[in-house]
């Protein structure tokens, strides 16, 4: 008599079972992650399809075809041959870096008052910065024009860099949220170490927010890199004084755009302000995520 025994079942070789937990846990990350990917895709396309207009040829270019049919990396060379690009390049870097600096020197104070100091009239005055942080730009266009042609400083950078100095509602803003995340504990104890409130300023609370300054600075530097209204408005009437966001309208000619050259200029611009994202990343992210923990 013979008896047989049935096996019990593993579930297959071990290299299955590694492939099927793989495959498992990659439907797992797509899954989680799809709102992410498709927002990221939406959002790279346009760079994409900008990146790959700039190297067609001039008749190609806004067309149906996607892929350029032949490479013309002098594309980048004719937009220095057109415009003077490297002009317009420190332009647009003197209005950026002075008013990220304005914003610095003027904001950070502002904001350690109305977060770490108490004095009467700090809640009507940080209602007046909430107030002017909501009020469009257009609705005092008319009058700082009429003061800048007044005091006969249109057609420079002047306009556009000195108000950063005195006032900046979004970055006076977002940085007394993150001040109120700095604990009392420490800036008293400076405090009793005989520090003034400018050395608790800039020996205790601008190292312990350096996120949150960087955040303010990069917000800064991309709005005023990126900014169009502004230059147009104070500098239009003098090439020597564009910046690059004006230097992209100067390759639409009357009756024909040439979108290969405009996109070559458009890659340029934006070049600086991608690289500044993905090396500040991590201060970026930092300190948006602990501005508004409290208050």
């Amino acid at each position: 008599m013979t008896v047989t025994l049935d096996r019990p079942r593993t579930g297959g070789s071990p290299v299955i079972q590694r492939r099927k937990q793989s495959w498992r846990s990659t439907l797992y990350w797509i899954a989680t992650h799809s709102l992410g990917l498709a927002l990221g895709i939406m959002f790279t396309l346009p760079v994409i399809l900008v990146l790959l207009t700039s190297f067609m040829a001039s008749d190609q270019a806004m067309t149906s075809s996607f892929w350029p049919e032949s490479w013309h990396f002098e594309n980048f060379a004719e937009v220095f041959e057109r415009a003077p690009m490297l002009t317009y390049m420190i332009n647009s870097l003197l209005y950026s870096l002075l008013a990220t600096l304005g914003i610095l020197v003027s904001a950070v104070p502002a904001a350690y008052a109305l977060a770490k100091l108490k004095w009467r009239g700090q809640t009507w005055a940080f209602m007046l910065v909430v107030v002017a942080m909501m009020l469009p730009p257009q609705v005092t266009v008319v009058p700082l024009f009429d003061l800048w042609v007044r005091m006969g400083l249109t057609g420079t950078l002047a306009p556009l860099i000195v108000p950063y100095f005195l006032f900046d509602a979004f970055s006076i803003f977002l940085l007394r949220q993150f001040f109120l995340t700095i604990p009392k504990d420490y800036l008293d104890a400076a405090r009793i170490d005989g520090c003034s409130e400018f050395r608790v300023l800039t020996r205790v609370v601008v190292p312990m927010a350096k996120p949150g300054i960087a955040a303010a600075a990069m917000f800064c530097f991309l709005f005023t890199w990126n900014d169009y209204f502004g230059p147009l408005l104070y500098t239009a009437e003098n090439r020597d004084s564009w910046t690059l966001s004006l230097a992209i309208a100067s390759f639409r000619g009357m009756h024909h755009v040439e979108w290969n050259l405009t996109m070559a200029a458009t890659v340029l611009t934006m070049a600086p302000a991608i690289v500044l994202f993905v090396f500040a990343q991590k201060s970026f992210v930092k300190g948006i995520t602990f501005t508004g923990v409290k208050g």
